[in-house]
């Protein structure tokens, strides 16, 4: 058998229809770059030739007897590709606006747990020889960095040639009841030891990590961001929206102050979220807090088989500051203090503890949390999501056609009802906004924002020189 990890399982355990939980992205490819020409059928056909040689498209959820452990990886024996791939056409105009909102209607719609957990939309109609691949893929199954990775075994770097495939896969056949009973049990029976094994760690760890939040010498304490008409229950509607800087500008401004490009990144998120909420008229005295994933594969155990080898800390993202030079030291010194606060814990941790997630009271809790709209109640624990994933750089051609910009798209959650992911590819940085519609109703005038505040950056590292 091969269970899913707690961490795993979580992210489908915390699913509801109106928090659902996968992971997508948006490439748009250019269809006149493909030997040939675009043909739907021919197209359909490369991608149906590598789907089925890549194990992680073909499996599916079992769920053990009762649900009293994680569900386990199995293989769909009657696995078909016209149940995950589909033709679309945009309506005209065919323009941004227009595919986006496209978009976030599949966006929205949760996946059929039934079948593995992936869905792709081919989007044609658009201006020129212009394609668009949707795909979504839950996050039981990958994380930003792994969703990345599986799609580039279905890209190359030249028309026509595509990477070769890892060494044939197959998925587990399902177990019989009686297995998954006994495992069940044996499994339930360790459970009071492996406890036991963490509660010390956990013990001596918690007084450190929680004195220096206290302190302020490390990252944001939870529940104390400010509230933002963003923060509050979120519904299955979303909202999509994205652009584009040069990876070129934001190495200059990386330069020209002496930091990282994940300083810039979130300054670029920090001063688009100033403009943003000065034009709403919203601008929180305080400064936001926001939630950025990281990957924590150099540091997690070896044996560790999670699909999601990812952890988060909490950043402070100075929006209360009006100067763009400002922003960018600020920025860069709460990033490195989380970072070393973050890094005090052991990266199995997470893990660990999540493998005593329990599938009905999570479901019950979440259920009852959305329902009773706890999120508009309690303290803001974080305003959003803002994740760094590190992308090809070199052109891809994906099945084919050239992908012109790869846009990738997180979640949201109840209290936290926007994402941005920002993904470099090919001499660019792409960014994706992902947002609950009801509450983020405005979108483009945030990506807007965003590249506002890369030419005042420019213009500040430029008076550096």
């Amino acid at each position: 058998m091969q269970p899913l990890s707690g961490l795993d399982a979580s992210f489908l355990y915390l699913e509801t229809s109106s928090q659902v939980l996968h992971v997508c992205g948006l490439l748009t490819l250019d269809g006149s770059t493909i030997p040939g020409g675009y043909r739907f059928a021919e197209f359909k056909r490369m991608l149906a030739e590598r789907i089925e040689a890549i194990p992680e498209f073909r499996r599916k959820l079992h769920n053990s007897p009762l649900n009293l452990l994680h569900p386990v990886w199995v293989e769909d024996e009657t696995f078909d590709i016209d149940h995950h791939l589909h033709r679309v056409g945009v309506p005209a105009p065919g323009d941004r606006e227009t595919l986006a909102e496209l978009c976030a209607h599949f966006a929205g719609q949760p996946l059929n747990r039934s079948r593995p957990l992936w869905e792709m939309y081919v989007i044609e109609g658009l201006p020129g020889d212009g394609v668009a691949v949707m795909f979504k893929m839950h996050h039981a199954t990958v994380d930003g960095v792994g969703g990345a990775s599986l799609i580039a075994y279905l890209a190359g770097t030249e028309p026509g040639e595509l990477p070769p495939l890892p060494a044939p896969g197959s998925n587990p056949e399902p177990p019989s009841h009686l297995e998954l009973l006994r495992s069940s049990v044996q499994e339930l029976a360790r459970r009071p030891v492996e406890l036991a094994k963490l509660l010390p760690g956990l013990a001596g760890m918690a007084p450190r990590w929680i004195g220096r939040a206290l302190r302020r010498q490390g990252m944001p304490v939870p529940f104390t961001a400010p509230r933002t008409s963003f923060n509050a229950t979120i519904t299955g509607v979303r909202g999509i929206a994205y652009t584009t800087v040069d990876l070129d500008d934001v190495k200059t401004v990386k330069n020209a102050f002496g930091v990282k490009v994940n300083d810039v990144v979130l300054a670029l998120c920090a001063g688009g979220l100033r403009r943003y909420f000065e034009g709403r008229g919203e601008l929180p005295k305080d400064p936001l807090v926001a939630t950025v994933p990281v990957s924590t594969e150099d540091r997690t155990s070896r044996d560790d088989a999670s699909n999601n080898k990812v952890s988060a800390f909490f950043v402070t993202l100075p929006t209360h500051l009006p100067e763009a030079a400002a922003r960018v030291y600020a920025l860069a010194e709460s990033n490195r203090q989380a970072k070393e606060h973050h890094h005090e814990i052991d990266a199995d941790m997470l893990r660990d503890w999540a493998q005593f997630a329990a599938p009905g009271l999570f479901g019950l809790a979440v259920r009852a949390y959305s329902a009773l709209r706890l999120a508009d109640r309690h303290p803001v624990v974080h305003n959003l999501v803002v994740s760094n994933v590190p992308g090809p750089p070199v052109p891809l051609y994906f099945v084919g056609a050239r992908v012109t910009a790869f846009y990738p798209l997180g979640p949201v959650f109840h209290g936290a009802g926007l994402n941005v992911t920002v993904l470099s590819y090919a001499g660019k940085v792409d960014i994706g906004l992902l947002a609950a519609r009801e509450l983020v109703p405005d979108l483009w005038s945030l990506t807007d924002a965003v590249r506002e505040e890369m030419r005042e950056l420019l213009e500040a590292a430029s008076a550096l020189a």
